[in-house]
Parts: structure tokens; sequence; C-alpha cells
């Protein structure tokens, strides 16, 4: 004979959970994370952002729990003492906004080796080998990130920490690395490269072309990336016509033929 469960209790699996507390109470609501485990928070932070705004999508059940371990649900006295007169639905969208993400060990593991391999993908799209100005492959960079004793910080984005990585690999010997260079076109009016012209030239790593027309002077230079502020602050301050664009963030140098 089946053993019947308790009114108030609710048995869900495959599931993660999202935790508030509230008026001295906890409580919990369980989120759905579809087949693919890695899918579930990504809901929840559309959710957070607005770009996914239908509760069915990110729920598995629409509860409030007080122990999802338990299977318990929170009871209404509960509920109304510590949200007052809020509806189910409001209460569930208070404490997913608000409340506490709880991600499972292997979704924890999986976020990070994306993290990881993301990070890794953007160090390998920045740096080259200084004597050959070419790329490295990502293999050999993920190596020397290890090498060097590069950790993830799941709490910060792949942007930031590709550039806190690259510092690591430039400060070591562990692998050659520099910054990949930049190619930027500065245009400036032809009355002004006497005055200017100098310092546009000592900035550049490589010098590609320059010509006038039009009343106008243009150069096409290849700058370290550290540069580029540099070339604005110069431009914005010395030559209010001047103009500034990047042609390509990075430059790499052909394969050997």
């Amino acid at each position: 004979m089946p053993i019947n469960q308790p009114s108030n209790q609710i048995k869900l699996t495959n599931v993660s959970i999202v935790r508030l507390k509230k008026g001295g109470k906890r409580f919990e609501t369980r989120a759905h994370r579809g087949r693919q485990v890695a899918c579930y928070k990504n809901k929840v932070q559309e959710w957070r952002k607005g770009v996914e705004t239908s509760l069915d999508d990110v729920l598995q059940t629409e509860a409030v729990f007080v122990n999802v371990s338990k299977g318990e649900l929170a009871k209404a006295g509960d509920l109304k003492k510590s949200f007052g007169n809020l509806s189910q639905d409001d209460i569930i969208k208070e404490i997913l906004k608000s409340g506490d993400l709880q991600v499972g060990e292997k979704e924890r593991e999986h976020e990070l080796t994306n993290l990881r391999k993301d990070i890794a993908h953007r160090v390998a799209e920045s740096v080259v080998e200084p004597s050959t100005q070419r790329p490295y492959s990502l293999a050999i960079i993920e190596k020397a990130l290890s090498e060097v004793g590069f950790s993830v910080d799941p709490s910060k984005n792949a942007k930031s920490q590709a550039l806190v990585a690259i510092k690591m690999l430039t400060q070591s010997a562990k692998l050659p690395v520099q910054r990949a260079r930049m190619r930027v076109r500065v245009t400036i009016p032809a009355v002004d490269i006497e005055r200017l012209g100098s310092k546009i030239k000592e900035g550049a790593e490589v010098m590609e072309d320059t010509e006038t027309r039009a009343e106008l002077w243009e150069a096409t230079l290849q700058i370290d990336p550290s540069q580029f502020r540099v070339y604005k602050e110069l431009l914005d301050k010395e030559c209010k016509l001047g103009r500034l664009d990047v042609v390509d963030h990075t430059v790499f140098a052909p394969p050997a033929a």
C-alpha cells in the first residue's frame, strides 16, 4: 500500500533553490532547471534582468517552502506575517528577485569550467608571442594560466578576469607574451601635421601608411592597446577636429608560408 505524503509536503527532483530570509523565517522556492543543468542559473538571471517574464519558464512549481530538502511548504500564517497581504505570485517574485541563489555542486563546477574556458579564449585572442607577433593556441594559454597559478573567481566576469590573467602572464617567465597590437586610424587637419605629426608617430609600434587628401591627413597605425587612451586624450586636447577610429582590435602576423 503506498504511503500518503503529508499535504504540506511536496517532493521534487532535479531542482535548485532560491532562498530568502524575512521576518525571522527562511523561505525557499524551487526553480526549474530543465533538461540541462547549466541552463537553470541563466534562467533566473534572465528573469532578474527582465529578459524572461514568464514564471512558468523559471519555476518547477509555484510554491513557497520553508525546507526544500524535506519538501515542507510554508504555512499561510507565516507568509502573511512576513510578507503582509502580498499574493502568492508576488511573494515568489520577491524571493526570486532578492533571494540567494543556491547552486548545486555539479552546476557550480560546470559554470566554473565554462568561465575558465571563456577567460582563456579571451586571453588567446588578446596576446601574441613577442618575436613573431603570432597568437598562441588555446591549449598553450590554458596550460600557461595553470602554471602561473591563475584561479577563476566565479563572482567576476570573464572580461575583467582575462585582464588579470594577461597581467600575470606578462609578469611571469612561464610564457613570453605581449598584448596584441590594435590597428587605428588617426585623422587630423593637414595644417596640424607639423604640430602633431611627431607625437602621433612616436606612439606607434608600426606606422603602416599616411595619406593627405581634401585638407585632411590620415595615418594608419599599429599601437599597443594601452596607447589608445593616450591618442584619444591627445586629440581631445590638441585637435578638436581630429578623429581616432579603431580598424582592428587585434592585429596578428600572418602564419608562416
